[in-house]
């Protein structure tokens, strides 16, 4: 069987027309899957149903229902009304003063891929004879998973999600403007390179130095009022010297490109599914297991992680909840993330909402020990997962074909940010650089500091994870998934979306730590009784639909 198509042989009933179904829908269809139109969606399932309808390998039949509103008690009848009444406008809206509409279906999006990839580990679950295959999520759901990190923070830090207003003169950017009229973004982590960048642009050192707070917590409070003489400084330079400041100092700087841009092209699968190592002769499927002890359809399964910041994280978070066992690899003294305020339990809520659940074991892959831990771990697992940038995993020798050395049957899943859409050496592989590049940012007219590819970009990373259990379930063979931030981008650039204008008529979120408290969202949000955090965006449940 050809590992890009582990569903090949599954004949899938799609009930409804709906966005979150048909990015369903072309998911399981790029799995091998033969989708059959159906009849409206049913009244269980508002936004759609899919239902498998034949599969090869016996057992229980997958389904997965998609709502609205799902379990929330709050009426919701499409994108607007989710993004309104479970905070994605609220958020989206902080850097220009409060609540908008992101002008993408975002969290419609977000739910299609969920439903695939519950979908998916369901048919892994009957493949194993569980029954535990009738999975339910809703787009609510998928925007409250969407927002975890954010949600934390608020409730960990009550006022934490209010929109700050910029102080003196400070102004809200980037993006930035050269000279020549190019609209660029900046990225770095290195607070010398930040120096060295503005400094070759005759910026102030005041202004540099205050400027690079609001630049580096960006990403976690969804604001960045920066001084205006940063601006002031880019805008008397064309984009060729600014680049060349860039260059010099080791900084990212990429224009951003209009929405009319054709979005880059797809990949063959969209997964990048390909067997880890080509076996000499053809392998035997590996056999059925007894159903594992746990819940989920990944129960009994195990993730190594070495993962940083939000998307490798999410993926991991996301195949935990899943029923996955995880455990991290950190660096010696453990993330640096641990330590960012605001505080939940002795840990930062930010990263408890992405790694909860987890264990950790610390080792330097930069040693031969810190590699022969690395091994250890693997030579257990299931899932390798790791979004180092490109060429450390062959510096560390920790590639997939390191690690199929010691575990064959490994799937080893790189959640990457570029891939093959640009030529090396490429800039950094962060969501608001390839907002930029992908065309998204102009179409919602931002970028928007809500980091909508990294989120979207670690559940596909999670999706390629499961598709490459079942096909390894399937073949007996490794299997290697590269995803990327530019394969969310590309997903957000291709469907078709709703209206600007289209109203919401849900309730307008305006406070996140609210919302977590509501009677109304308890089915959204968990709390450990320092922050809350989002539950797990689907549910599964036992189905006698078993194959005659």
């Amino acid at each position: 069987m050809d590992v890009t198509r582990p569903l090949a042989g599954t004949t899938v009933r799609a009930s409804g027309d709906t966005l979150p179904l048909r990015v369903a829908a072309a998911r399981l269809r790029a799995l091998g899957c033969t989708v059959e139109r159906g009849p409206a969606a049913p009244p269980d399932a508002p936004a759609g149903r899919l239902t498998a309808v034949r599969t090869p390998f016996g057992g229980a039949l997958p389904e997965c229902r998609i709502g609205w509103s799902g379990p929330v008690a709050v009426p919701m009848r499409g994108e607007r009304d989710v993004q309104a009444a479970c905070g994605v406008m609220q958020v989206h809206g902080r850097a220009t003063g409060g609540p908008r509409v992101l002008p993408v279906d975002f969290a419609s999006v977000c739910a299609g891929v969920l439903a695939a990839q519950a979908f998916t580990a369901a048919a892994l679950a009957a493949l194993h004879g569980r029954t535990d295959v009738a999975a339910a999520t809703s787009v609510a759901q998928a925007a409250a998973f969407a927002l975890t990190q954010y949600v934390a923070v608020a409730t960990a830090e009550p006022g934490a999600d209010r929109p700050a207003e910029p102080s003196g003169d400070a102004e809200r950017t980037p993006p930035f403007r050269s000279s020549d009229g190019v609209l660029f973004e900046v990225e770095t982590f290195d607070a010398e390179r930040w120096l060295w960048f503005w400094s070759a642009l005759g910026a102030g050192r005041a202004a540099i130095v205050h400027g690079w707070p609001p630049f580096q917590q960006r990403f976690a409070t969804a604001t960045c009022t920066l001084p205006p003489d940063l601006g002031k400084a880019a805008g008397e330079h064309d984009f060729r010297a600014v680049r060349d400041a860039a260059d010099a100092a080791g900084v990212s700087v990429l224009p951003v490109r209009a929405a009319t841009v054709p979005p880059p092209p797809a990949p063959a699968s969209p997964w990048r599914l390909r067997a880890l190592t080509p076996p000499a002769a053809p392998p035997e499927p590996l056999p059925p297991e007894p159903p594992p002890p746990g819940r989920g359809p990944l129960a009994g399964l195990r993730v190594v992680e070495s993962t940083n910041r939000v998307q490798g994280p999410l993926a991991g978070h996301a195949l935990g909840l899943l029923g996955a066992g995880v455990v991290r690899l950190e660096p010696p003294g453990g993330d640096p993330l641990r330590g960012v305020p605001p505080m939940s339990g002795g840990c930062s809520a930010r990263f408890r909402a992405l790694n909860r659940g987890k264990s950790a074991v610390e080792a330097d892959l930069k040693t031969e020990a810190g590699r022969d831990t690395a091994l250890r771990l693997a030579a257990s697992a299931d899932v390798f997962l790791q979004n180092w940038p490109p060429g450390r995993a062959a510096r560390f020798r920790l590639d997939a074909a390191d690690l199929a050395a010691v575990r064959p049957s490994l799937v080893y899943a790189h959640a990457g940010g570029w891939a093959d859409a640009l030529p090396a050496p490429q800039p950094m592989g962060t969501d608001y650089l390839v907002q930029a590049h992908s065309g998204v940012a102009s179409l919602v007219s931002g970028p928007t500091l809500l980091t909508i590819t990294d989120v979207l970009g670690g559940l596909i990373a999670a999706e390629g994870a499961v598709a490459a259990l079942l096909a390894r379930a399937r073949t007996g063979a490794g299997v290697r998934a590269g995803t990327a931030l530019i394969d969310a981008a590309r997903l957000l650039r291709v469907v078709v979306h709703s209206p600007v204008d289209d109203a919401p008529r849900a309730p307008v979120v305006s406070d996140l730590a609210a919302m977590a408290a509501d009677p109304a969202y308890a089915a959204l949000f968990e709390s450990d009784g320092t922050a809350s955090y989002s539950r797990a965006p689907w549910t599964f449940d036992h189905t006698r639909e078993l194959r005659p």
